[in-house]
This record gives structure tokens, sequence and C-alpha cells, in this order.
């Protein structure tokens, strides 16, 4: 197949589709953004960061249905191709950040973290830092695909990058799931109606992370293959030249074809972001469940760690006014009887 030596595209990105999706992102990333701060439920602000990241890359798709040529003088298609490539590539990861976050939270509002196969302190931790690992991988292998202007070397370094970016994203979220099953599993067995410490009813979570689980890995496979099917390119001086002047490129079926790219990753964090919306704690409780419940959710603590807390908090308060009353007993009643004794002398 071959393409216009200036082209950066197969084809003309269509500006139509680019705004509506940018649209419909806006929109769920306001969503987002009022229920985030009405709830105050920090650990989901990745998701409004994402959503955002696709907001600007599709603006920038639309950008580009007009303006596709590259060359010495005009710069802004090649950033307009970067800022979509690597914004809608990154988002997905961070939108696994907060998924991460959510299994810990609902172990946690439980109460039974004893049942989860690894260590509840270290849970979190483990899988936010594999993801910022991968966030960083796949970044710099879209910074050096889409900035190779044709060298051969630093397009597919780029490539095979983000594709073990992608891969080991797999992998983390194939034991992220493994890791939540068994923990589901025994929950099952240990409260067969669904009711764990608290009156938490944690089905409903859990089974909303395991679809946007799968949403999430089925648009990473197809980023896999997207990127697997790549071709080379060739570099020749500060021009996009090859042989004829024009770019010999062999690429697969999901690189010279549009619709893929809205139907396999725009449409999937579509579907992702609605669910989450869910994920908010005003929305994932029963109405007849303890507000007790709903802000231990946010805070990621389980019910006991938060009572121990209030407990914690309480004692110190009693002491303050303890330690208080010592004070003007010990310094203060003896200070006034200096005082008057002094006014005596006088």
């Amino acid at each position: 197949m071959t393409k216009p030596r200036a082209d950066l595209y197969y084809y003309t990105p269509t500006f139509t589709g680019a705004v509506i999706t940018a649209s419909i992102f806006c929109v769920l990333a306001i969503i987002h953004a009022g229920l985030l701060f009405r709830t105050k439920t920090w650990f989901c602000t990745p998701l409004l960061i994402g959503a955002l990241c696709e907001v600007v890359g599709f603006t920038a798709r639309a950008y580009s249905h007009s303006n596709k040529t590259y060359s010495t003088t005009n710069a802004g298609p090649l950033i307009a191709l970067i800022i979509q490539a690597c914004l809608i590539l990154l988002a997905p990861v961070l939108f696994s950040a907060t998924v991460y976050m959510f299994l810990g939270r609902i172990m946690r509002a439980t109460g039974q973290t004893a049942l989860s196969p690894l260590n509840i302190r270290y849970l979190t931790k483990i899988f936010v830092w594999c993801d910022i690992i991968l966030l960083n991988l796949q970044s710099t292998g879209a910074s050096l695909f889409t900035n190779s202007r044709g060298k051969a070397w630093m397009s597919d370094l780029g490539r095979a990058i983000v594709l073990v970016g992608l891969v080991a994203q797999i992998g983390t979220f194939g034991f992220f799931v493994t890791v939540a099953g068994r923990w589901h599993w025994r929950m099952n067995n240990l409260h067969p109606r669904s009711i764990a410490m608290g009156g938490f009813r944690w089905e409903r979570p859990i089974y909303m992370l395991y679809g946007v689980s799968a949403i999430i890995t089925g648009r990473n496979l197809y980023r896999v293959t997207e990127f697997a099917m790549g071709g080379k390119l060739i570099f020749f001086g500060h021009c996009w030249r090859v042989v004829a002047d024009r770019f010999i490129i062999e690429d697969g079926y999901l690189n010279v074809n549009e619709w893929p790219v809205y139907a396999l990753d725009a449409a999937f964090m579509i579907v992702v972001l609605s669910i989450c919306a869910f994920w908010y704690v005003g929305n994932i409780h029963e109405r007849n469940q303890r507000r007790e419940s709903v802000e231990l959710m946010v805070q990621g603590e389980s019910i006991g760690e938060g009572r121990a807390k209030e407990k914690d908090v309480a004692e110190a308060k009693a002491k303050a006014k303890a330690s208080a009353v010592l004070n003007i007993v010990f310094l203060g009643v003896p200070g006034l009887v200096l005082g008057l004794l002094k006014r005596r002398r006088t």
C-alpha cells in the first residue's frame, strides 16, 4: 500500500465522528467532576483526568480532518497526531488506576480484608505502582512512535515499547481479576446472602468491577493487535521521502481503517466511564445503609478501623481537656496566689 509522502494518516479522519465523541466524553467528564467534588471520592480522580484526556485527544482528531498533511513549515498536523495518539492511548491506563483502588475500598468497607489473597496494606499499592510504570512505559513508546518522522529504528522501538506495555497491562489485569475473584469466592462462602460487616452490599460493586476490567482488557487486545500489524517507516534527509517520493508502508486492516478507533476504543471507554459513574459512594450504597459505611468507602477504611480512629480522636480530645485543666490548676492557680501575695507586700 502506498501513501502520499506528507500524509500522516491512511485516511481522512472524520470530523463529525470526532466532534460527537469528544462531546460525549466532555459530558461524561462534567458528570464525573460533579460527582467527584460532591461526594469527595478522591480515589476516582483518575477517571476525571482520563475523560479529559479523551476529550483533548478526539478534539485533536477533529483538527486533523482538515490538517493531516505534514510539512517543515507547518508542524500543527504532526503535533495534533502526537496529542491524539498519546492521550487516547493512555486514558485507559488512568481508568485502570481507579479500578485497582476500588477493589481495596470494597474490601475495607465490608470489614473482611483478612479474606484477601494479598495483604490489604499492599494490595492497592502493588497494582497502582504497576499502573504508574505501565503509564510511563506506554507514554514513552507512543512518543517515540509518533516522533519517529520515518526513522525505522525509532518507529519500531516505539511500537515494541507500547506493545510490551499493553501486554503487561493485560497480564496485570488478569492477576488483579484473579485476586478479586478469590476474595469474592471466599466472601460467598462466608456470607451467602452477600451481606458483610456493617450491612454493606458488596456484590453489585464487585460485578461492575469485573465488567469494567473485561472492557478495558478487550480494548487493550485491540490495541495490541493494531500495533502488532504496524509496518516500518524509512526516513531520508529532512523530508518525508522514499523511493519515488512515497512511503511504502504495509500495515494491517486496523491501521488503514478508522472505524476500529471508535468502535473498539472510544465506545468501550464511554461504557467504562458510564459504569464508573456509579462508583461514587452516594450511588453504590442502598438507601437504608448507614452514612458511616459511605464515609468509610471514601476514606478507604474498614468499619473497625473507622471506629478505632473515632475512639482515638475522642480519647485525644479528653486528654487535651484534662491537660488544659491540669495546666490551669498547676500553673494558673499558683500564679494567681503569687500575684495576690505580691500585691499584699506592696
